[in-house]
């Protein structure tokens, strides 16, 4: 009895070492208790409702029955359990929600006044929704930038203030400041009413299956569903079962045990590594954060499905994607959606350009050269800039274009930022922002023009490594060299060749694994800067980060010895087995993944309890000696 007090008091009081995790047994005894609370209080409600709410209509005593027991109950669980992950910053999670349920009444009540114009009503709404917006993102930059903004002040200006080194992040505050924003500016845009309550508010910003990793859930989506009646067919409970076994097979198997068993290993010294070892690091990394993160919301899903809350996909295969652009709508969707309604759009989308769309870059690219303090970055940046107004002004007829892709750089630029206070997530998003401008550029070009611009850039990177030979332009040459060869193969050669070669089929079947192909390489590369930037402390992640870029950048672009390639995929094969079995089921038709779930949401319960029973057995054989956190958790 001492032993199971003990733990309780440990389940029931905030450990630092120890936040409940999605895949460690204290979650789901916490949940399980939550979800006999959940029961019991629909049911009480319900009860209430028949009992002293008779001299309303059946929907009214059931929707007010809903928002006074089942709402406010969640609330408080979610406090709870943001409490158990980060303490005593549940303060700034209970503030945040006050002055963002406030602000929606006050949005409501300016509608509901009436003058001679509507034009100061409308005004005083415009500046309040704005001062709103404003104090989320201050809160944010202060928690999640501060060091950041201070390390570039401290670099320009020679200084040495460190007073922002001291602040702790709170996990989850990037989720639900930008789940406080699309409520604010939904309900000034009139898509949705403001909550009735502040138990209604309260649960919708902390709803705890999704509060600290995502998805974002936007309040147009989101706060409707409040106001509908419990329901859980048998067919949605197999379902909800299916994501959550789902998301703990993907962070187990496929993430931890890459990350320990691989990938960590690799990032953390790649000059101990070869040049395959790194390579592979590279590709496995990208299937490793797949699974970590699209594991979470799974599982996240599934949860909330228990309870009758439905929450957005937030990936759709996104190594299905066939270039740049694509990839991003299927990856993080959430995210990818919510930039582009309240970031993209209001920049001037693919309409126009605004005063942020040339700020934007125009100071990033500012602060890089201060920082570097050097002469040729300083003239790079400034011819670049001149080029770019130079475009701009000479050909008014792509002037629209040249504006969307200045609006599409902008907002991956911000959505890297967005990830992390330090100059690799920028990096990193700004190669996505650069890949989606090239595929979109060279979609409008033909197979002739694809190949000449390919040829010269060949050339000028094969010249520039004659003058200067280092790893990074010895990667390149490579590159451009196997995208020539397969622009040759897919576009030019068959044109001399009979009609049989010519097939539609053949070459769009061709073309579409070469695309899903380069896209992946093209995604893996890029996040060398998103994993040398992880879990570091903002003190030392640029400096850090950049240093094992450069170092596993020098491995892979530097010699390669094949002889010790079969001695390597020998020594990890369980490693490899594990990658390629990850990726044949992500690759899997969707058709085909929809069948083994409706197969699995409609067998028989004592069938579905002991496939869940062996599927948690299997799982946990591959658990490390310490759970790995959800890598989405520290941004």
């Amino acid at each position: 009895m001492t032993d199971f007090l003990i733990y309780l008091n440990n389940l029931f009081s905030f450990d630092n070492s120890h936040p409940l995790l999605f895949t460690q047994i204290h979650f789901w005894v916490f949940f399980a208790l939550a979800y006999a609370g959940f029961c019991f209080i629909v049911s009480v409600g319900e009860q209430h409702a028949q009992r002293k709410l008779t001299h309303l209509p059946t929907h009214e005593r059931m929707g007010r029955a809903r928002r006074l027991w089942r709402n406010g109950y969640l609330f408080l669980v979610s406090l709870f359990f943001y409490y158990k992950t980060s303490g005593n910053y549940v303060a700034l999670l209970i503030l945040s929600t006050i002055v963002g349920y406030f602000l929606g009444i006050w949005f409501d009540r300016l509608s509901a006044r009436q003058d001679r114009t509507g034009r100061s009503t409308q005004k005083s709404r415009h500046t309040l929704m704005i001062i709103g917006v404003i104090v989320n993102l201050a809160v944010l930059c202060y928690f999640k930038y501060a060091y950041f903004f201070t390390d570039i002040f401290n670099t320009i200006a020679s200084t040495h203030y460190s007073i922002a080194s001291v602040i702790i992040l709170p996990v989850g505050i990037s989720f639900f400041t930008f789940q406080n924003i699309s409520y604010i500016v939904d309900v000034y845009r009139g898509k949705v009413r403001h909550a009735d309550n502040i138990l209604d508010f309260g649960f919708y910003t902390t709803f705890f299956p999704q509060l600290v990793a995502g998805p974002i859930i936007r309040a147009d989506q989101f706060i409707p569903q409040l106001y509908k009646p419990y329901f859980l067919s048998r067919r949605q409970f197999g379902i909800a079962v299916f994501w959550i076994m789902n998301g703990l097979f993907k962070k187990l198997i496929l993430s931890d045990y890459l990350a320990v068993s691989f990938v960590d290993r690799v990032f953390d010294n790649p000059l101990l590594y070869t040049s395959f070892e790194n390579f592979s690091a590279l590709l496995i990394y990208s299937l490793q954060v797949y699974a970590d993160f699209s594991g979470y919301t799974d599982i996240a899903i599934g949860v909330a499905m228990l309870m009758g809350f439905y929450l957005p996909k937030n990936f759709n295969s996104p190594y299905k994607a066939t270039n740049a652009a694509g990839f991003w709508k299927r990856w993080h969707i959430s995210l990818s959606n919510w930039l582009k309604d309240y970031l993209y759009i209001p920049l001037g989308g693919n309409r126009q350009g605004t005063l942020g769309t040339y700020l934007i870059p125009t100071a990033m690219l500012a602060v890089v050269a201060l920082m570097a303090k050097n002469e040729y970055v300083t003239i790079g940046a400034l011819t670049l800039v001149a080029v770019l107004a130079l475009v701009y002004v000479c050909i008014p007829s792509h002037r629209r274009d040249f504006n969307t892709n200045l609006n599409n750089f902008d907002t991956m630029l911000l959505g890297g930022m967005w990830h992390g206070a330090s100059f690799n997530f920028i990096t990193w998003g700004a190669l996505n922002g650069l890949g989606i401008l090239v595929y979109k550029t060279w979609k409008k070009w033909g197979p002739w023009p694809r190949m000449i611009v390919i040829s010269l850039l060949y050339l000028g990177i094969k010249y520039a490594f004659h003058l200067y030979p280092c790893p990074a332009l010895s990667m390149f040459h490579f590159a451009f060299m196997i995208i020539a060869a397969a622009i040759i193969l897919l576009n030019i050669v068959p044109g001399f060749m009979g009609s049989h070669y010519r097939s539609y089929k053949f070459k769009e079947v061709v073309t579409m694994v070469w695309n899903t192909f380069l896209t992946f390489m093209f995604i893996s590369f890029t996040r060398l800067f998103f994993r040398s930037g992880s879990n570091l402390d903002p003190a030392e992640a640029n400096e850090v980060a950049w240093q094992t870029a450069t170092h596993m950048v020098e491995r892979i672009g530097g010699q390669w010895n094949f002889e010790h390639i079969p001695p390597i995929l020998h020594n990890y094969a369980s490693v490899f087995i594990v990658f390629l079995i990850g990726m044949i089921i992500h690759w899997l038709p969707e058709r085909f993944k929809r069948r083994y779930r409706l197969w699995f949401a409609m067998m028989p319960l004592w069938l579905m309890l002991v496939v869940v029973v062996a599927g948690v057995f299997v799982a946990y054989q591959f658990i490390t000696a310490d759970l790995q956190p959800f890598i989405y958790f520290q941004f």
